[in-house]
């Protein structure tokens, strides 16, 4: 029976990323593994010795994070400080805090590889590497981003002085300037 009314035509679905395809099933491996594991162990050595592996890994982890927690909660505490004297914060002193709680959280999750990569976070050299590495990826998918979108913004929020304030102004790019015989275009004004 037609009633004569068209048939809707819904637009094609979005491609899923990656991440979102194959995300749930990295989880799923790494709970499988981590249950293999633990009963591997469990059958080698004993069930308790088990269970004060687990009991040991929640209580350092929260002994990391409350401690990291601590280090960062005294760092703001002096940039405020330095910031409320007039004086430039210095920087520096709260490097890995992001990196030690994860490290702590790891810890806790009960599990064994967990524990290790948790453990594994927790040591300087690895932690300055992944900060290096992070900063890295995030300055330059910074510098990829599309006018517009929020990477743009983010950008321009971290254009700042050192005491904090923001810079309004203008960025002239070699490939964007005139000769000197052409006239300049018009320039937004100066918020001051």
């Amino acid at each position: 029976m037609t009633t004569g009314a068209p048939t809707p035509t819904y637009p094609a679905r979005p491609r899923r990323s990656r991440l979102r395809t194959f995300l749930p099933l990295g989880i799923a491996a790494w709970l499988v593994l981590e249950i293999w594991l633990l009963t591997v162990v469990a059958g080698a050595a004993s069930g308790f010795t088990v269970f004060l592996l687990l009991v040991a890994g929640f209580v350092l982890g929260s002994v990391v994070i409350k401690r990291a927690g601590r280090r960062a909660f005294r760092n703001l505490s002096e940039t405020l400080q330095q910031q409320q004297s007039g004086t430039a914060p210095t920087t520096g002193g709260g490097n890995g805090n992001g990196l030690m709680m994860l490290g702590g959280l790891l810890l806790m999750i009960p599990g064994l590889i967990s524990d290790a990569v948790g453990l594994l976070l927790l040591i300087p050299p690895v932690q300055k590497a992944l900060s290096r590495y992070g900063e890295r990826t995030l300055d330059r998918k910074m510098r990829e981003a599309a006018p517009g979108t929020f990477g743009d913004a983010f950008q321009q929020a971290r254009i700042h002085r050192p005491d904090g304030k923001v810079v309004q102004g203008e960025v002239i790019r070699d490939e964007d300037r005139r000769g000197p015989t052409s006239e300049p275009g018009p320039h937004p004004p100066l918020n001051r």
